[in-house]
């Protein structure tokens, strides 16, 4: 991965595009830094912050809202404190200030171990999902129970290692979906499949009851560190594919821009 620095400054974000925002939240242990971030939070988020019991729990979780409220705030003339969120009837999170529907923003968070993802959008809606794919065994039992039968099938013929690491791939990509979707598991898994060609490109298959259609997504796929695996499902605005940027950062003190290598991709 090349990276080159990115000052605080506001973003544009066309139609089409993705954003994606990496905080590894074990590195960031600065108390002062900690003490701006708390400084950011609604009752609310501080009252749900002193719940946790260990503090690796909740430092990810100060970091978690810190960037969404300071990233959210490149993209619309809104401070950082002023953001207001709701969950939808899912418990999918939202931007519920009044001016929601003028800013047209959107935006999804996924977790792991020390990894934070943040993903934003203009005018689609989007899913991202992170995974510690060596983190814990790849479960052929949870497959069988959840996945369709082809994802089933071609897992069982994989070999050991490739097995592992296929698993994950299905699962983050599973998990993008139905998080894009908004409507969490009430979408059952084995009712959508994914295939990957040899090029490396990732097709979609929906089972007709779920009323949707594979061209309606853009799926990206990619590893920002060796443990890590990252899937984004994104809906295409006007049938164009859009563009992905990634950035890693710690909030209110520093960003890179990252070129990442994407390791499966719609066509």
């Amino acid at each position: 991965m090349n990276a080159h620095k990115r000052m605080n400054r506001d973003i544009s974000l066309a139609d089409s595009e993705v954003h994606l925002w990496l905080a590894f939240y074990d590195q960031i242990s600065d108390q002062k830094l900690h003490a701006a971030y708390r400084k950011l939070l609604s009752p609310a988020e501080m009252h749900q912050e002193a719940r946790f019991y260990f503090d690796r729990d909740k430092r990810r979780y100060l970091v978690t809202r810190a960037l969404l409220r300071t990233t959210l705030s490149r993209y619309a003339s809104i401070g950082p404190k002023e953001w207001t969120f709701s969950t939808n009837a899912y418990g999918r999170p939202e931007i519920s200030n009044a001016r929601e529907k003028e800013l047209c923003v959107s935006f999804n968070i996924s977790h792991t171990h020390s990894l934070i993802v943040l993903g934003v959008t203009k005018r689609s809606a989007l899913g991202v999902d992170v995974e510690n794919w060596k983190a814990r065994a790849a479960s052929i039992d949870i497959a069988e129970r959840y996945f369709a039968s082809r994802e089933v099938t071609e897992l069982r013929s994989a070999l050991h290692d490739q097995r592992q690491r296929r698993f994950f791939e299905y699962w983050t990509l599973k998990e993008a979906y139905i998080k894009a979707r908004g409507m969490g598991l009430s979408i059952p898994l084995d009712k959508f499949s994914f295939h990957y060609s040899r090029n490396g490109a990732v097709a979609m298959a929906i089972d007709p009851e779920l009323d949707d259609e594979p061209e309606r997504w853009r799926f990206w796929q990619f590893c920002p560190a060796p443990d890590y695996l990252v899937a984004i499902c994104a809906e295409r605005i006007r049938a164009k594919c859009g563009s992905l940027t990634v950035w890693q950062c710690t909030p209110m003190l520093s960003e890179e821009e990252l070129s990442v290598r994407v390791l499966h991709a719609s066509e």
